[in-house]
């Protein structure tokens, strides 16, 4: 089969598979396009060129199920809703937190329940244990994240408690935000659970402070009404029963960090 083409009995079971999208068009060329903000390890990060990691490994096998094949599209969180909307992509799979405000703009279908941590230099000179020690502290968090907004709430709760805000610092990529600790531009990162115990995994310079809080579904967003929605639900589905979503958890060292749904 040539790159990009589809056999006509290859379509046929690709549109079985998929429920018929119809205008939806999530088949075209054989296709499930996924828009992705690669710079999110454990879950979405390059290995040279290709990706890797626990989301492109559920997005390819929830491709797989459909009976067709996973692309990931490389997109700044900050615009990721705006690029499924404009139809840039068929879905993001990228570690976004299922929201209220999130769910006026796209449908969600839910893989894990995850929580967010503080990642400090080692040896933790600033003691911060816990989101009250980030009182007057300068904190790195990817923009336009749940993170983010979270970390902002608190500020605000800890002002109206007559200390000091917390110094948000944002930064348009999480791998850029966690260089500006390892730099010691800022006294503390803010992020997800299961990229705060990587990095602190794969680089003895950071450590974890303190416990978890804040745990969220994650999902994998959605046009509103698109038909792939049924389609993706059916396929995490399976992947939960016949067990790859615990498999892929357990690969990425994230066992300990995220919560399985089923």
């Amino acid at each position: 089969m040539r790159r990009g083409t589809l056999s006509l009995l290859g379509a046929l079971i690709a549109a079985l598979a998929l429920g018929a999208f119809g205008a939806a068009g999530a088949t075209a060329g054989g296709k499930l396009t996924y828009c992705s903000d690669i710079t999110y390890p454990p879950e979405e990060s390059y290995q040279g060129t290709k990706p890797v990691g626990s989301d492109i490994d559920f997005g390819t096998a929830i491709a797989k199920q459909m009976g067709v094949k996973a692309v990931f599209k490389n997109t700044v969180f900050d615009s990721i809703i705006a690029a499924l909307k404009a139809k840039k992509c068929d879905a993001i799979i990228s570690g976004m937190n299922d929201t209220p405000d999130r769910r006026k703009q796209v449908d969600f279908v839910d893989y894990l329940k995850v929580g967010q941590s503080v990642m400090v230099k080692k040896g933790n000179p600033e003691h911060i244990t816990t989101l009250a020690s980030l009182s007057g502290k300068k904190v790195s968090v990817e923009s336009g994240t749940t993170n983010r907004a979270f970390l902002a709430a608190e500020s605000t709760k800890l002002t109206k408690a007559g200390k000091k805000a917390i110094n948000i610092v944002t930064f348009p990529k999480d791998t850029d935000a966690a260089a500006a600790l390892k730099a010691g531009r800022v006294d503390a990162y803010f992020g997800d659970s299961p990229v705060v115990v990587h990095y602190a995994a794969t680089d003895k310079s950071f450590s974890v402070g303190g416990s978890p809080v804040n745990p969220i579904l994650i999902g994998i967003a959605i046009r509103k009404g698109d038909p792939l929605r049924a389609a993706t639900q059916k396929a995490v589905n399976a992947l939960y029963a016949n067990g790859t979503i615990k498999k892929v958890v357990a690969k990425w060292g994230m066992t300990h960090a995220v919560t399985l749904l089923k």
